[in-house]
């Protein structure tokens, strides 16, 4: 009985984990959370930064398919505070006057780490999304089919029943043509009212005028620096 037991007890012993092999696993498992812990906000980060801008472009068109659909011109009003950060797009149609329709708005929120933002390293690079300007203001609409060189940071935006985005409700034509771009980076840290961020980070979306169409663009490494790809 002796002889038969040994064999099973011997057997049984060596089996499971030993406390090194334990060790080990604890310890890769401690080193594998701590990397994903670091990357965590990275991460976030960048998820913010892409439902923030398909929340823009999605904005953005659906004030001009209502505008078409229903006959009348849409307001597309982009807002920014850095204290606190908030960045929100409200999208209402107008009534007579160029008033908004307030009852009938949607206003959308963005994170408070992505905003309206050009950070260092965007202006200096060429060309900017459409051939739109310098990239020296976040909102930079203003480029009319009369000569106007845009510039302007008004933040209001009206889409016509013709499908054309216009300076105002009054939808009075081709002089009236508001093109441009809207840049969005994340996550953003204000200083005052200045920006700081990745510039490899940063999103744009262009708008024509004369047609309404809408384009996205996104900023890519090239070579010693950057340049705007359309999506």
């Amino acid at each position: 009985r002796s002889l038969e037991a040994k064999p099973g007890l011997r057997g049984h012993r060596a089996s499971g984990f030993s406390l090194i092999e334990m060790m080990i696993v604890v310890a890769l498992t401690i080193v594998v959370s701590v990397i994903s812990l670091i990357k965590l906000p990275t991460l976030l980060g960048a998820q913010h930064l892409t439902n923030a801008y398909n929340t823009t472009l999605s904005a953005l068109r659906q004030a001009r398919d209502n505008a078409v659909s229903q006959r009348t011109s849409y307001s597309v009003t982009l807002a920014t505070t850095t204290s606190p950060v908030t960045n929100t797009i409200t999208v209402a149609p107008t009534l007579a006057g160029g008033f908004t329709n307030q009852q009938n708005s949607v206003i959308y929120q963005l994170p408070s780490d992505v905003g309206f933002a050009v950070v260092t390293g965007v202006s200096s690079v060429t060309p900017t999304p459409d051939g739109y300007g310098s990239a020296a203001n976040a909102i930079d609409f203003g480029y009319t089919s009369n000569g106007n060189t845009g510039g302007s940071t008004r933040s209001v935006i009206y889409f016509c029943p013709d499908g054309s985005a216009q300076t105002t409700s009054v939808c009075a034509g081709g002089g009236n043509w508001d093109g441009g771009v809207v840049y969005l980076n994340g996550p953003v840290t204000w200083s005052g009212s200045t920006p700081s961020g990745y510039a490899a980070n940063s999103r744009a979306i262009s708008l024509w005028g004369a047609t309404g169409r809408l384009h996205g663009w996104r900023l890519y490494p090239q070579g010693a620096g950057y340049q705007w790809i359309r999506q």
